[in-house]
């Protein structure tokens, strides 16, 4: 009886062997499969593929000239502007000109009404002649001869001016003249007028600008650049102006750079742009400076792609994409330079890398 239930219990045991074993390979097959299709998955999602396997574009790796590009939003300023004023405060009789309106230099663009400064000149004019009568009386009365003013001593005739009010007269003349002069605004140089605040009639403000007048022939931008930026500009490097209303870009050079960081580490610059079309004075803009640095090892943005967090180059080596951990240095707006990593000479995957593992059998385009 023992002997049978021994028996019993070993023949369970081999077949509770065999169905755990049976469990256990199927399980280890399960996971290879779906390791297997995960990786065919990744090697055959490429953008486009023959046959299965993914097509690619190569380029040659070898060094060529590269350009940092250093962007920043900017704003267009006139290099010349005047803001004209009256000294008086009149009805302006005329106003021959409007805002947007082209003068000449010397052109006339508004006058006030005269007669008030006028009659203050007839009137001083009056009141000097009878200072140089007064002046005469008192050389007179001195003795000395008042048509001979050469025989005159130089400090009694500096007393008899004095005494008679005839220094101030003229001072007050002189005065008058350059409020009549200044009655008349008159252009500096050529431009445009802006903010005209006069109309015809109407009282001349004193303590604004009539009107100003923008040299629009030469325009500038100043724009800022990191700080970290700093050692790559200089003066005499070209820039790039693209207004953000739209027209057409300019080209200009670097004129000014201001040696101080501020609290936001920018540094302010200014450009000075050739003859351009369509700038307004105040546009808002983005300006590019491209600064070559001479060869290096470069590749397009797009051969540059992330694995596991780091930076992967593909190259094809016999019909195959191999993944190359790279260090990138300067880039610009399509191109990356290749510290490590890769040499001269490497064909390197530029197009369909996306979902390259390593290995991957390609197709070259």
């Amino acid at each position: 009886m023992n002997g049978i239930i021994i028996k019993t219990i070993t023949t369970a045991a081999v077949v509770l062997t065999m169905v755990g074993g049976g469990c256990s390979s199927d399980k280890s097959k399960g996971e290879d499969t779906v390791s297997a299709k995960k990786t065919a998955k990744l090697s055959s999602s490429s953008s486009s593929s023959e046959g299965g396997m993914p097509v690619v574009k190569t380029m040659k790796l070898t060094e060529r000239e590269i350009t940092h590009d250093m962007v920043s939003n900017g704003k267009i300023t006139a290099r010349e502007t005047a803001d004209l004023y009256f000294r008086s405060s009149e009805p302006v009789s005329e106003l021959w000109v409007r805002e947007g309106q082209r003068v000449k230099r010397g052109q006339k663009l508004a006058r006030l009404d005269l007669f008030k400064l006028e009659s203050e000149r007839a009137r001083l004019l009056s009141e000097r002649e009878k200072s140089i009568l007064d002046m005469q009386d008192v050389l007179i009365g001195q003795g000395y001869d008042p048509a001979d003013k050469a025989s005159v001593p130089e400090e009694v005739l500096r007393l008899a001016r004095v005494r008679s009010g005839l220094d101030g007269i003229e001072t007050s003349i002189a005065l008058n003249k350059k409020e009549i002069e200044q009655s008349t605004l008159t252009a500096p140089f050529d431009g445009v007028v802006a903010d005209l605040k006069v109309k015809r009639f109407g009282i001349a403000p004193t303590s604004e600008p009539a009107c100003r007048i923008i040299n629009d022939g030469g325009m500038q931008v100043e724009f800022t650049v990191l700080e970290s930026e700093l050692p790559l500009l200089h003066i005499g490097d070209g820039v790039e102006v693209s207004p953000f209303a739209g027209g057409n870009s300019c080209r200009g050079k670097v004129t000014e750079i201001n040696p101080k960081v501020d609290e936001k580490g920018l540094v302010k610059a200014r450009a000075s742009l050739g003859s351009c079309g369509g700038m307004i004075d105040g546009m808002n803009a983005r300006v590019r400076v491209s600064k070559n640095l001479g060869k290096r090892l470069v590749v397009p943005k797009s051969a540059v792609v992330l694995r596991s967090g780091r930076e992967v180059v593909f190259t094809l080596e016999e019909g195959k994409a191999m993944w190359n951990y790279v260090t990138t240095g300067i880039e610009n707006l399509d191109s990356r330079e290749i510290l490590e990593g890769l040499t001269a000479g490497h064909t390197v995957i530029t197009d369909g890398n996306e979902n390259l593992a390593h290995q991957t059998p390609v197709i070259q385009h």
